[in-house]
């Protein structure tokens, strides 16, 4: 058994290499508190508060910067496609991230939902290639019932000159997904809770209800503690994981409506069970049927009870 001696040296020789651990992908506040002094002291950790501009002011985790969650997503009509490139190079440099900075992602953590947002973002940035991750469990309601420090103190940083190029290896496009149907060489995996996935309702953009053809449904809902909106810990989140059959050299891809829901099942198989190659349909459900002939759902309705879910959304949208 090596002394406490080797083990030390082993450890900072790893550091001294650049070999240092990754960061946790879930913190709970208290791990969060334990870091705000190195945060301060050298900027090496930083704390992004994805809430709105107005929550962000009212109150927030000392030296957070705000950058809220409209920011990392796409147009209305499309919320799952991902930001032009170089607005979210730009929107990385304003919050002053490095390749080496530790981003630790906080939103409201009112619900299961709100999770999403914060593995959407914590996905985009890994994408981005930074490497040092994590999320705030629990959000900002789980700070505050840890009754730990808060701020109304503007947060100002130096902007960085951070330029990665996107690495698309946790991304699956629409072209990605049409050759996964045809090579059946992945599972496809449907985040959304059962209505969707069952056809009985569907996303206001998307024009079918339905889900893609083969797919296997793990609802969302699952990774959270029960009536929390804490994700659940390692050994549970690889029971949930294992629902999911990945046969050996294929791959996972998780989908809902627009990449949100989907987020929270990419970080929960990927991130906390460890599974490999599991990427997210960032367009999801939206982008599919916004396709000129994309391919017959399953589970999708009659052409008559579709005529009359379209015409019941036009009347809420024009007249409510």
């Amino acid at each position: 058994m090596p002394s406490s001696k080797t083990l030390i040296a082993f450890s900072l020789c790893l550091s001294a290499s650049g070999w240092a651990l990754a960061a946790e992908p879930l913190l709970t506040p208290q791990q969060l508190a334990a870091l705000l002094p190195q945060a301060q002291a050298s900027a090496t950790v930083r704390v992004i508060d994805i809430r709105d501009p107005k929550s962000f002011a009212e109150n927030h985790i000392p030296g957070a910067v705000n950058a809220p969650y409209g920011q990392w997503r796409g147009p209305a009509t499309n919320p799952g496609e991902l930001p032009d490139h170089a607005k979210l190079v730009a929107l990385l440099q304003s919050l002053g991230l490095k390749a080496d900075s530790h981003a630790v992602v906080v939103s409201n953590g009112k619900d299961a939902t709100d999770f999403g947002a914060m593995a959407r973002v914590y996905w985009t940035l890994k994408s981005l290639g930074l490497k040092e991750l994590s999320i705030v469990n629990g959000g900002m309601q789980a700070w505050n019932a840890a009754k730990l420090p808060l701020s109304t103190q503007p947060v100002k940083v130096a902007p960085s000159s951070y330029a990665p190029t996107f690495d698309a290896t946790w991304l699956s496009t629409r072209q990605d997904v049409q050759q996964s149907l045809k090579l059946s060489n992945a599972v496809l995996v449907d985040s959304r809770p059962d209505a969707f996935y069952q056809g009985k309702t569907q996303a206001p953009a998307a024009k079918l209800a339905g889900t893609l053809p083969g797919a296997v449904q793990l609802d969302f809902n699952q990774w959270f503690e029960p009536k929390t909106a804490l994700f659940v810990d390692t050994a549970k989140a690889k029971q949930i994981a294992a629902q999911i059959q990945v046969p050996e050299g294929q791959g996972a891809v998780a989908f809902c409506n627009t990449g949100h829901w989907a987020a929270t099942d990419w970080f929960g198989l990927s991130e906390v069970a460890g599974i490999p190659n599991v990427k997210l349909y960032a367009g999801s459900m939206v982008d599919w049927t916004q396709q000129p002939d994309f391919p017959q759902l399953q589970n999708a309705p009659g052409r008559g009870e579709q005529l009359l879910r379209s015409t019941k959304q036009w009347w809420e949208r024009k007249f409510n």
